[in-house]
């Protein structure tokens, strides 16, 4: 997560620690991030099992400003951490760690 830049960081001094909002780093690779948010959004639209898990992620929150973008990045990174485990396991990628 950290060498695509992935991970949360968020500004915490002073007063205003409360309400610091966590952001993605942006300290890793760019062009990893880049290829993992593109994955990300065709895979949102074609495949029919992840576009059901992008879709329960927006379930009510439409309406709030950059929310599909920002889905879209958390997707990547569960898709980091999907392809990382199966690489790891040598195994294939079953859709069911998407439905749960």
């Amino acid at each position: 997560m950290r060498l695509a830049g992935l991970d949360l960081s968020a500004e915490r001094s002073g007063k205003n620690s409360d309400s610091a909002k966590p952001v993605i780093s942006k300290q890793g690779k760019a062009a990893l991030r880049y290829a993992l948010v593109q994955a990300a959004m065709v895979a949102s639209t074609s495949n029919p099992t992840i576009r059901t898990y992008f879709s329960r992620l927006l379930q009510g929150r439409e309406l709030e400003r950059g929310i599909n973008l920002k889905m879209k990045v958390k997707l990547a990174a569960k898709l980091l951490v999907i392809a990382w485990t199966l690489m790891k396991s040598k195994e294939r990628f079953k859709p069911s760690c998407f439905s749960g």
